[in-house]
């Protein structure tokens, strides 16, 4: 829910002189609603409260998702919550991983723990991955009223968990350089999984911006096919298009379907962009994703025949 400061107010002057049984009754519809609203209720700011809070945890009509951090049941697993907990009662915390990801330039991407980077000592906690680690501050960001890795680390190390797609994702989208990724990887020394990493970046160095792509250039490096550029602007009729993989010299477009086949739009925008291409005089080859798999000998030598290179 990402509320902005805890309402330390509206529960003042809620005591327990009517008694607990009075004083419970009279609370309990405001705590529903700021935390409907808030999301989080933070027990530091309510002392006054804290039998009232003990008595909603046992019925288990409040949930605490941190320690002094409280959600209405069934509110605590959700991401937001989990994230407006820590952020309230770390402030200084930094999101890392899919959390960072999921706040930064990847809305989508599933977040099954919370990671994030602190100073000191923290007690494992459920839905939370704790790292007692320092940051660079070049590689720290704001955005939502969060700390967060910079998209550049965020990828490297996420890359963990999702191999290249998340490289692929934040060059496609321009978020950050393959020279930003290098340095990087380069600014945190001595981690875990740093040389799965620096060759997760080594295999992107023709900045693939798909997996299928990634499998290509993988293909075209291994035949030794050069000449190439990945990702090649070109200008016809005063569009501006990205060939996946284009050889200028030549006039060879190729274009790489992915996984998923075009149901949408796209597939008609493709058709009317391929054929601009062909009229512009452009030679273009479609492979998809099952070719590259599966008949992979065959794809190649219909690049060397388009090429006109021979084998031997």
């Amino acid at each position: 829910m990402l509320s902005g400061a805890p309402s330390c107010c509206r529960l003042r002057g809620i005591g327990h002189s009517k008694g607990a049984w009075a004083a419970y009754s009279a609370v309990k519809p405001l705590i529903e609603e700021l935390l409907a609203s808030e999301g989080v209720l933070l027990r530091r700011c309510h002392p006054e409260l804290a039998r009232t809070f003990d008595g909603l945890l046992r019925r288990g009509e409040l949930e605490a998702v941190l320690p002094g951090a409280y959600a209405l049941p069934g509110q605590a697993a959700l991401v937001d919550v989990r994230v407006d907990a820590l952020r309230l009662t770390d402030p200084d915390a930094i999101l890392l991983g899919a959390a960072a990801a999921r706040y930064s330039f990847w809305p989508t991407v599933a977040v099954d723990r919370v990671s994030a980077a602190v100073a000191h000592r923290r007690e494992p906690q459920r839905g939370y991955r704790f790292q007692r680690r320092r940051i660079p501050e070049h590689l720290v960001i704001e955005k939502h009223g969060l700390r967060l890795s910079a998209p550049a680390l965020t990828a490297v190390e996420l890359c963990d968990d999702v191999g290249g797609e998340v490289v692929d994702r934040v060059l496609r989208e321009r978020i950050a350089t393959l020279a930003q990724l290098r340095a990087a990887l380069e600014s945190t020394p001595g981690r875990r999984h740093n040389e799965q990493r620096r060759a997760v970046l080594l295999d992107s160095r023709d900045e693939p911006w798909s997996a299928a792509e990634r499998s290509f250039h993988r293909l075209l490096r291994a035949a030794g096919i050069t000449g190439w550029r990945a990702n090649l602007e070109v200008l016809v009729d005063g569009c501006r298009y990205f060939l996946d993989v284009g050889f200028a010299e030549q006039m060879l477009a190729i274009e790489i379907d992915g996984r998923q086949y075009h149901l949408d739009d796209a597939f008609e925008r493709d058709r009317w962009r391929q054929n601009r291409l062909v009229l512009a005089g452009w030679r273009v080859l479609r492979f998809t994703w099952k070719m590259l798999e599966e008949d992979a000998e065959r794809v190649i030598a219909m690049v060397r025949d388009a090429l006109g290179i021979e084998f031997g």
